[in-house]
């Protein structure tokens, strides 16, 4: 155990355990990162009045888009179908910088062209476009004016866009060329938009036909928008620390997503709190590249803070980080050689299995090499010795792939599978887990880069929070409980959400009259003062025997397994034992069909042959006993698919999570099969 990395600061009180916060800002929460930043503006101009030339904003110009026309598998109802489909590769120039004093004049001419277009102060505009410079443009521009963003998946489909624009009564919309195609109808839902504001080249028959059908709406290219803007210069707007910056509709693993209202003052005080995190780790040559969708507060937040501190922040897209999926040129990762990395889970599992798959493929004697030096620089690292003369031998191909200089990634959005955090801090860079939501800016809890960085737990209080347990009633959750206190996570702070908009009632569900914020998610104080995220409370199930099961942790847990691109544990509480759904494909059981005499060409017959799915269920145990699981929480049976989990059909959020419910309703019939229950 290290040294201690939270203190209590009162006792525990009623069926709520102690109150701890950082140890370094026991008497005091961090509310600003500097005495004259209380804004997302402030925080912009305090970066142009420190490093104002300094390289902040870089993106890669589009040279060429290569179509190319590939035979595809697609699986639909567990058999597999050959089509045609074309494919789009990007060929992109180097990157191309924007200093903190171009990026600043840069947002003050966008702020002053939605001016023109109508958009006063103090009222909203949505942000509905992929992650890029850009879309950072534009909040920063409405920013300058006082003027509220409100952000929308890129994926969210017409819907749920056209739910988001009336919630918020918008006139407004920043998007890009590709998504234009969903406006002829979502402008029939929305009839308070009168602006469509987009980057990129547009197809001229979509603009024909939005023009055609909805003549008062106006269409504008972004570069003619900073065009009014210099045309007609307008005076700042700077907004108040109580202004709203930013209303987040959160992706929603169930129901209508819900808008968080986001106060400059609550993201400012984010700022501060990570001031902890980054000082052991910063140093001047500092680049981050820029990837994740900014209509999530990790990436958001990340964000933020970067140009407070004045990291460069270089933007890439998921289909162009590789060099596999551009053409002519470097993925956006070589190209940049970023430094610092964020990434969700789902990400980090897919460089481990990547990594492990192409190890698979080397010689006997390679492969024991290789997980020999796995094995050694866990052991050197733990043990603080030096391990450095791996990383540029066995591991240097590795860190190639991501540029070569990749030095400390954060990771955040879920819970990260231990094995995969453990085996990519050995053959990679250290990795610090995050624990936030968007109701906190993202924030609550993060592992510090110091010493050694322990799988499963996500790191003491940010110094903008405090955080308390309280008791889950009929559980085995309990605040008393030693040597670890566990509880549902109760948090406040500065940096906290100002409410749900225009949902009252569920606000005051969340949070109490005494300001805590009630997550819903199951945690436990380590001895040393760090938090560990066990599930969501809603997760917890009570089997038929009378014991607890957390979904979320066990999930984290058998995402390890070889087999597996997504799973999903599912418990009956008027049955004994754990089904769990596992999304996997014909390529990863390919072997195991031969080996059985299957047709690795026929899905179906892979996830169902009974010597295959008891193959798969005998590793599942392995990665369940690696991770010292009780009997309990080791599903009996298990449901293979290869049919794809996606956003598109309703099986993922935007961040990758499963959305549970929609899992378990789409799978009914083999779970109650697995149950042997009859047809519901």
């Amino acid at each position: 155990m290290g040294p201690p990395r939270s203190k209590e600061v009162t006792p525990p009180s009623g069926n709520c355990g102690a109150i701890r916060r950082n140890i370094r800002h026991p008497n005091a929460l961090i509310a600003r990162p500097s005495a004259d930043v209380g804004t997302l503006y402030d925080i912009l101009q305090f970066s142009v009045r420190t490093m104002a030339n300094k390289r902040g904003f870089g993106a890669r110009p589009v040279i060429k888009i290569h179509e190319e026309t590939k035979d595809v598998k697609k699986v639909v109802d567990g058999v597999e179908t050959t089509e045609k489909k074309t494919w789009k590769f990007w060929e992109l120039g180097p990157y191309a910088w924007w200093s903190y004093k171009e990026f600043s004049d840069r947002a003050h001419q966008v702020g002053a062209g939605l001016l023109q277009l109508g958009v006063a102060p103090r009222t909203k505009i949505t942000l509905f476009a992929t992650t890029s410079r850009n879309w950072m443009l534009m909040s920063h521009g409405a920013f300058s004016q006082a003027i509220t963003i409100t952000t929308a998946y890129d994926t969210l489909g017409e819907s749920g866009l056209s739910f988001s624009l009336n919630q918020c009564e918008i006139t407004t919309v920043y998007t890009n060329a590709d998504l234009l195609h969903l406006f002829p109808t979502v402008v029939n839902n929305v009839k308070t938009l009168a602006n469509i504001i987009y980057d990129g080249d547009a197809d001229p028959a979509i603009l024909d036909r939005i023009k055609a059908q909805h003549a008062h709406v106006r269409l504008i290219h972004l570069d003619e928008l900073i065009a009014l803007g210099v045309a007609h210069p307008a005076k700042p707007t700077p907004p108040t620390p109580d202004d709203v910056a930013c209303i987040m509709y959160t992706s929603g693993s169930t129901g209508t997503p819900k808008g968080v209202v986001l106060r400059h003052r609550n993201i400012v005080a984010g700022c501060g709190g990570a001031e902890t995190l980054v000082s052991p780790v910063y140093t001047p040559d500092v680049v981050l590249i820029a990837y994740l969708p900014l209509a999530h507060i990790l990436e958001f937040m990340v964000e933020q803070f970067a140009i407070f501190q004045g990291i460069p922040l270089g933007y890439g897209s998921v289909r162009t980080l590789t060099d596999t999926s551009v053409r002519n040129c470097k993925g956006d990762m070589r190209e940049l050689a970023p430094t610092w990395m964020t990434g969700v889970p789902a990400v980090w599992d897919s460089i481990r299995k990547g990594v492990i798959a192409k190890v698979s493929q080397q010689s006997p004697l390679k492969q024991k090499l290789f997980w020999g030096a796995v094995h050694l620089k866990q052991l050197l690292v733990e043990w603080h010795l030096p391990s450095q003369w791996l990383n540029k031998t066995v591991f240097a191909p590795i860190a190639a792939q991501t540029g070569g200089r990749l030095s400390f990634a954060l990771s955040g959005g879920a819970p990260l599978a231990r094995e995969s955090h453990r085996f990519l801090q050995a053959v990679l860079c250290p990795i610090v887990q995050g624990y936030g939501m968007t109701e906190t800016n993202g924030i609550i809890a993060v592992q510090e880069p110091i010493g050694t960085i322990a799988a499963g737990s996500v790191g003491p209080p940010v110094g903008c929070v405090e955080i308390k347990l309280m008791d889950v009633a009929d559980t085995q959750y309990k605040t008393t409980n030693s040597p670890n206190p566990q509880g549902e996570v109760l948090v406040r702070g500065p940096h906290l959400m100002d409410s749900y908009y225009l949902q009252p009632e569920l606000t005051r569900e969340t949070m109490t009259e005494d300001g805590w914020l009630m997550t819903g998610d199951i945690g436990e104080w380590q001895p040393d003062g760090q938090l560990s995220i066990i599930d969501r409370k809603k997760n917890l199930v009570k089997l038929s025997n009378g014991e607890y099961v957390a979904l979320e942790k066990l999930e984290s847990v058998f995402k390890g397994s070889h087999y597996a691109l997504h799973v999903c544990v599912y418990g009956d509480s008027e049955e004994a034992f754990l089904v769990m759904i596992m999304m996997t494909s014909p390529q990863l059981l390919h072997k195991l069909g031969e080996e059985h005499g299957v047709n690795p060409e026929d899905g179906k017959a892979l996830c169902t042959h009974p010597k295959i799915v008891s193959t798969v269920l005998a590793e599942v145990r392995q990665v369940a006993k690696k991770a010292d699981l009780k009997p309990a929480e080791i599903p009996q049976k298990l449901i293979l698919t290869i049919d794809e989990w996606n956003i598109e059909n309703g099986m993922l959020t935007a961040t990758q999570k499963i959305k549970r419910r929609d899992v378990v309703e789409h799978y009914q019939a083999e779970i109650n099969k697995a149950y042997g229950k009859k047809k519901q």
